[in-house]
């Protein structure tokens, strides 16, 4: 498996709002490394929502610093509680994280580097940037958000970058048109994407759409986001009476593992797809949160990535595990 979550104690060292809706937090372990982590890292966090335990991911902003890892949490009252447990967090707070690890491999050796990030998608990106501008490569970075004063880390960026930072704010009309950017890129070059899955869909399609290998673009994703609001919804297993319902602030694989209908699973952040498990009937809509499957795959709704994944309505999935055996 290429997850084995190691976890440390740690302390909340300090918190900084970067905008009305996206809060930094430095945490410090407790026997604190100070080893670099490759870009686009994150750590997971144990969080406690109603009075159970969860756990979150958060990818690290910036290179690895001295000072502990730095997370950035946007606010979303559409969420499953993770950024509500964050923000009710004062310095001084214990917490338990994993060590680093990344799924996003860069390859440092190209002429030509496109970043794009989508709102919070900055936090992974941001590293890659420091990282790029450091090693005088050739960058250009696209950052999407609905303002400017939505924009984390705008001043840092824009001091370093200059020109070759390209803000895209909806409220002033300059919306990122993924197909003529990806059109403009010249053969070979690496883009590194982070963003909302509508976003990260868009960019897949235009990027094939104009020719590029699928290979070339490297994207980090978010575990929460999808098509769908995020609400309660129920789950029924094939050949047993058992209907489980799926809170908002949980995950299917969480209640189906803690119902004993124990599912396997590594990355729980849908990219790995070992959770997957069979649907049977779908009496509602499946909203595919995974990047794991493709998208023929993700219409014909046979299979659901049950750590990220959700739906509206109810559900009938196979775990392969029977009730009369549990």
């Amino acid at each position: 498996m290429r997850f084995v979550e190691t976890w440390i104690p740690a302390t909340l060292v300090s918190t900084r709002d970067l905008s009305p809706g996206i809060r930094e937090f430095l945490i410090r372990p407790d026997q604190f490394d100070v080893t670099a982590y490759p870009v686009g890292s994150h750590i997971n966090v144990s969080v406690t929502i109603d009075g159970l335990p969860e756990t979150r991911s958060y990818s690290l902003v910036g290179e690895a610093s001295p000072r502990g890892f730095t997370i950035a949490v946007r606010r979303a009252e559409d969420s499953r509680g993770g950024s509500r447990y964050m923000w009710q967090l004062a310095p001084g707070a214990r917490l338990d994280i994993t060590r680093p690890a990344s799924l996003v491999a860069v390859d440092w050796a190209r002429e030509n580097y496109c970043l794009i990030a989508g709102g919070i998608g900055i936090t992974p990106i941001l590293g890659a940037a420091q990282a790029l501008a450091r090693r005088g490569a050739n960058v250009i970075l696209h950052y999407a958000v609905r303002s400017r004063a939505d924009a984390a880390y705008l001043d840092e960026l824009a001091a370093m970058l200059g020109d070759r930072l390209v803000v895209h704010a909806s409220d002033e009309g300059k919306r990122l048109d993924l197909d003529a950017l990806f059109a403009s890129l010249p053969k070979g070059a690496l883009t590194l994407f982070c963003g909302p899955m509508r976003m990260l869909d868009a960019a897949r399609h235009a990027w094939i759409g104009t020719g590029h290998p699928l290979s070339d673009l490297r994207y980090e994703t978010f575990g929460s986001s999808g098509t769908l609001p995020t609400e309660a919804f129920r789950v029924r297993l094939k050949g047993s009476d058992v209907e489980l319902e799926i809170p908002r602030e949980r995950s299917m694989l969480d209640v189906l593992n803690a119902s004993g209908f124990e599912v396997i699973s590594d990355c729980k952040r849908g990219e790995c797809g070992l959770c997957a498990i069979d649907v049977v009937a779908v009496d509602g809509e499946i909203d595919h949160r995974d990047v794991f499957f493709s998208d023929h795959q993700k219409q014909s709704n046979a299979k659901i990535c049950t750590c990220v994944s959700r739906a509206r309505g109810t559900i009938t999935v196979d775990t392969l595990l029977r009730a009369d055996a549990v």
